[in-house]
């Protein structure tokens, strides 16, 4: 067996070079990026889209909220008066477990689909993506987890993002669960990304400000770590810095103010781009770590992502301060005359602050103490087969940024005390979330 202190420095040292080299051969991949209607009325201007293509029945896959509320009406109607037939599939639940994959498939093929549109949050999405590839490859959902499992490509894919966070409708992934193994999956592949997207902040108006709160600091979490990252690139690091701008811009705004359409549609372009930015450069260990909450807690991913993101970035904060430094700059928290190590640390003291403003947590209530060494050991497992991370994190890393984030009851004196030092009274006023639109709900499935 090898010492724990060998392994430790052949992961460190060993990992960054071969990820590199990696990372060089992904900027040659070619990742399609989807034809976008954007504004108010987008998901109406898509159904008439499609409806040009003459399909002969669209399935729609949703959750049952998108379906109540009536936010399926535009696309739905404007599909109808296209002449194309619908049939909803609205039974998506958050993480989208295998099962609940096994039973999209079944309903496209019992309905005679030959298309499908997503509409709703990241969960939708993927589990759209994830049905069309079961469906042309005649694979169950475990089958195709891991990179380019499917021999042919899925039907004809188009996404209506309900909420401002997750990019899936760029990106050339999809996460599913097994509840029973209290794990996720990633799906991945480039012809999973969607043909077309619209980006409608009229279905956004009605989100719960929590949501719109964990959805945009998941956007925040992509775009952050697609640019601290080893695999960024010219392009995505524009996309990266453009979207960090107008979150920090927006999201307050947003929780806020419900009703903006403004500061929604901002939102939603902030987080295609931070979607558009990490498809490519990949995320890191934020994302590793938040993997395992969602897995064993069933934390929501965006909210587990938020947690974690402040104490991530000051751990490794000394391996990317230029990079934290510039980030400073376009989220306006830093001016180009202070020192570079002062802009980092102003940046990372900024995510903190921002989080508290927007109303969320510091600590994971769920998490205990006695599940922290497997929850690190498989973060870092997964980091070190998936992530070009700027600094390896090792199990005792990750079991201290862990701790950090567990409830105080939970925690050592010293860590609790510790933390207290940490945290700064930042003002907020964070009214109640503004209820969601009163709308009379349609049939889910209208006549074909």
């Amino acid at each position: 067996m090898i010492p724990p202190l060998i392994a430790d420095m052949a992961r460190t040292h060993g990992l960054p070079p071969l990820k590199r080299a990696v990372g060089w051969m992904t900027r040659l991949l070619p990742i399609p990026q989807p034809t976008t209607f954007t504004g108010a009325g987008a998901s109406a201007r898509l159904g008439q889209a499609i409806g040009d293509f003459h399909h002969q029945r669209v399935m729609v896959v949703t959750d049952a909220p998108v379906a109540r509320l009536g936010l399926l009406e535009p696309l739905l109607d404007a599909l109808d008066k296209a002449g194309v037939a619908t049939t909803v599939f609205d039974r998506v639940t958050p993480d989208a477990p295998i099962a609940l994959i096994d039973e999209g498939v079944a309903h496209y093929q019992r309905e005679g689909c030959d298309a499908l549109v997503a509409v709703g949050g990241g969960s939708v999405m993927d589990a759209a993506k994830v049905i069309g590839l079961c469906v042309t490859n005649g694979k169950p959902p475990r089958a195709l987890v891991g990179y380019f499992r499917g021999l042919h490509a899925p039907p004809p894919l188009y996404a209506v993002p309900t909420t401002a966070g997750t990019g899936s409708e760029v990106t050339v992934a999809a996460v599913i669960s097994d509840p029973d193994e209290g794990r996720k999956y990633v799906v991945a592949d480039t012809r999973i990304v969607p043909r077309m997207a619209a980006l409608d902040p009229l279905l956004m108006q009605g989100l719960p400000r929590h949501i719109t709160a964990a959805t945009g600091m998941d956007a925040l979490t992509h775009a952050v770590e697609a640019y601290i990252g080893d695999w960024g690139t010219e392009h995505t690091n524009r996309l990266s810095l453009a979207a960090v701008r107008m979150i920090y811009q927006n999201l307050p705004r947003a929780c806020d103010e419900g009703l903006d359409l403004h500061a929604r549609e901002q939102m939603a372009l902030a987080s295609m781009y931070a979607g558009q930015a990490f498809t490519r450069a990949n995320v890191g260990n934020v994302h590793a770590l938040a993997h395992q909450l969602g897995g064993r807690y069933h934390t929501p991913h965006g909210l587990a992502n938020a947690i974690l993101l402040p104490p991530v970035l000051r751990w490794c904060a000394a391996s990317v301060t230029d990079r934290l430094a510039t980030l400073a700059l376009r989220a306006g928290v830093a001016t180009e005359n202070e020192p570079v190590e002062q802009r980092a640390q102003a940046f990372v003291e900024s995510v903190d602050a921002l989080n508290q403003r927007v109303g969320i947590p510091r600590t994971l209530a769920e998490l205990c103490e006695a599940d922290i060494p497997d929850l690190a050991r498989a973060a870092c497992r997964e980091a070190d087969a998936n992530y070009p991370v700027p600094r390896v994190m090792s199990q005792p890393d990750a079991e201290a940024i862990l701790r950090e984030v567990l409830p105080a009851a939970a925690q050592p004196p010293a860590a609790a005390s510790a933390r207290k030092r940490r945290a700064r009274t930042t003002p907020s006023t964070q009214p109640s979330a503004k209820p969601a639109r009163s709308r009379k709900p349609k049939p889910t499935a209208p006549p074909a």
